[in-house]
């Protein structure tokens, strides 16, 4: 019987210690999976850091964040660039109103053609594709005829550097350039969606948040798990 005694609290402390490491270790995979899936979403966002080139990936325009382009112009750039598309003439555009439209970058604000520079390298992999860069003090471009090239100089500035003003002169570059390149728009088949954001990289951060999130849930069940397991183990 004293033998009985002695070896039985003994047993159930080698079990709870044996079942203690297994629980942390699910925890710890878990959490590190967790981990890694968060990092594989968030590093994109934080290593690139420049909005436009997120959203010009998938879309043709990329509107400033403030102040903004309203919708009826949003609606008539998409259109025109959607048209241009269909022309043979797939021209990304990026309206630059202020360095917080830059990310990381904001040093280039006020040089539209050294951030043009900047940008055809991230969004162009295969063949360079032609590119407009639209801010105050005038145009950048990347990707264009020589022709169409030469033509930027004569295009009329925007009248501000307010979304809409950046907006018109957007429509009217878009317009001449792709007529110099010999793709004149027949119709700007307003209405039709071409793609266009009034800002860049807002999905890739909603989900880093939720896996986050998820990662912060996970976590907290299998601690509760944990505890009670090993109050549920502990001698009365």
């Amino acid at each position: 019987m004293r033998s009985y005694l002695r070896t039985g609290p003994l047993v159930s402390v080698r079990m709870g210690s044996r079942r203690r490491p297994r629980i942390a270790a699910a925890i710890f995979a878990v959490a590190l999976a967790a981990l890694a899936v968060t990092l594989a979403f968030a590093g994109p966002v934080l290593a690139d850091g420049d909005p436009a080139s997120d959203v010009l990936l998938g879309e043709n325009v990329f509107y400033p964040y403030s102040p903004p382009v309203s919708a009826a112009n949003q609606k008539i750039l998409n259109a025109a660039t959607a048209a241009a598309a269909r022309a043979g003439f797939p021209i990304k555009v990026a309206l630059i109103a202020s360095p917080v439209d830059l990310g990381v970058i904001p040093d280039l604000f006020g040089k539209p053609q050294d951030y043009a520079k900047f940008l055809d390298q991230e969004i162009s992999f295969r063949t360079k594709q032609p590119l407009l860069v639209v801010m105050k003090d005038g145009f950048g471009v990347e990707g264009l005829s020589p022709s169409a090239t030469a033509l930027v100089a004569t295009l009329p500035k925007p009248t501000s550097g307010a979304g809409d003003a950046l907006a018109a002169a957007a429509l009217t570059a878009v317009t001449k350039l792709a007529a110099a390149s010999g793709h004149p728009i027949v119709g700007s088949g307003a209405g039709s969606g071409a793609g266009g954001s009034s800002s860049g990289g807002g999905s890739s951060t909603t989900i880093v948040i939720v896996l986050a999130a998820a990662a912060a849930l996970a976590a907290a069940a299998l601690a509760t798990i944990t505890i009670r397991r090993r109050r549920a183990g502990a001698p009365s």
